[in-house]
C-alpha cells in the first residue's frame, strides 16, 4: 500500500487521454496534408488557363401535329 495519504494521491487517469491525444495529432497532420496538397494544385496567379470545346447543336424533335378545336356557344 501506498504511504501517501490519499487526499495526496495522484488521481489514476486511464489511456483515454493519450488516445484523444494520438487522434488530435493524427487530424492535424492529416489536415496538413490536405492543404499542402490544394496548395500544389492551385494554379499560380497570372498564369492562362485555355479550355477548347465544340458545341453542337441538339437535335430537334418533328413539331407534334396540330389540331383545331372549334366550339360554338348555344
Amino acid at each position: 500500500m501506498s504511504t501517501l495519504p490519499r487526499s495526496r494521491r495522484k488521481p489514476r487517469r486511464g489511456p483515454l487521454p493519450a488516445v484523444i491525444a494520438l487522434a488530435l495529432l493524427l487530424l492535424a497532420f492529416a489536415l496538413g496534408i490536405a492543404l499542402g496538397q490544394a496548395l500544389e494544385e492551385n494554379p499560380r496567379p497570372g498564369e492562362t488557363q485555355t479550355s477548347v470545346r465544340t458545341l453542337r447543336p441538339a437535335d430537334l424533335a418533328p413539331p407534334p401535329e396540330t389540331v383545331t378545336v372549334t366550339v360554338s356557344r348555344p
